[in-house]
């Protein structure tokens, strides 16, 4: 008997790799079809979908945390991406949703309850930069996290410039943009102001690097230079939803040309949507407090 002579039992050979394969779900014409809806933003019919479809692999479940997530239920959202994370506890992005997820829960969670979803949070975005460095979205999450975190709960301004600069390994105009947050926080105006005008010249056709400083440039009081950033962004991608829907953002919270507000905000929430950008729900809020509401 040779059992390591693979040429002794050709069909044994064959019938085992069919199993290994089969153990490996493929991905099935249902979780296309429900990504195809989660692109669309129809959240709700691409949960019906998943809900469907047995048995749930990894993937099935983090996509069902992803829609749960969008529709604002953060509590479904973590439970679905727990079970995606251990199904797959070596897959980065689903760490990082999950982070994401926790962090969700610990902003909008009573005093008592936040700070051990903001631990978690903070967990899962660490274990999503480990497993995968690289990932300038996980980074730049866990950057957020501590730069606006308390000590306690894990925070901190030199956390957050070590995580700056891996942010510049990955992307030098990224890394200016986080230095420059890390030195207004540290009211270091001056320098915040040249490291974002660093990350435009380093990437001068990006819109977000254009928002950035016009954001940094309204907390100042500088409104008309402000506007001259907006009108450069405009005139590179005049049809950007990222930049429509900020510099509504900026308008409204600044109390900054309210009308102008308003029809940009009309505007982006009759546009076509993706996941990737701020849900109509946030951008009725400010159309609501643009009115007075």
């Amino acid at each position: 008997m040779t059992v390591g002579n693979s040429r002794s039992c050709p069909m044994k050979t064959l019938a085992l790799l069919l199993a290994l394969a089969g153990a490996v779900p493929a991905a099935s014409p249902e979780l296309d079809k429900a990504r195809k809806l989660y692109n669309s933003t129809d959240f709700d019919g691409s949960l019906k979908v998943l809900l469907a479809i047995q048995p749930k692999d990894g993937a099935v479940w983090e996509l069902i945390g992803r829609n749960h997530y969008m529709n604002g239920d953060h509590k479904k959202a973590t439970e679905a991406m727990e079970k995606a994370e251990a199904a797959e506890p070596n897959n980065a992005e689903y760490a990082l949703w999950l982070g994401r997820a926790y962090g969700r829960r610990a902003e909008t969670s009573s005093p008592f309850s936040a700070p051990g979803y903001a631990s978690k949070a903070r967990q899962y975005f660490e274990r999503s930069v480990r497993l995968n460095p690289s990932n300038l979205d996980a980074e730049s999450d866990l950057f957020e996290f501590y730069l606006e975190a308390p000590g306690i709960l894990g925070g901190g301004l030199d956390k957050a410039e070590a995580t700056a600069e891996q942010i510049s390994r990955i992307s030098p105009a990224e890394g200016y943009s986080a230095m420059a947050k890390l030195a207004e926080k540290r009211k270091e105006f001056g320098r915040a102001e040249e490291q974002l005008r660093r990350a435009i010249d380093l990437a001068p056709r990006q819109v977000g690097r254009f928002i950035d400083l016009a954001r940094f440039l309204v907390k100042q009081g500088r409104f008309q230079e402000a506007d001259q950033n907006f009108a450069r962004a405009e005139a590179i991608a005049p049809d950007s939803l990222k930049l429509i829907y900020a510099r509504a953002e900026i308008y409204v919270k600044s109390k900054h040309r309210l009308d102008v507000a308003k029809d940009l905000l009309q505007r982006y929430m009759s546009a076509n949507l993706t996941p990737e950008d701020p849900p109509r729900s946030e951008a009725a809020k400010l159309l609501r407090q643009a009115q007075g509401g």
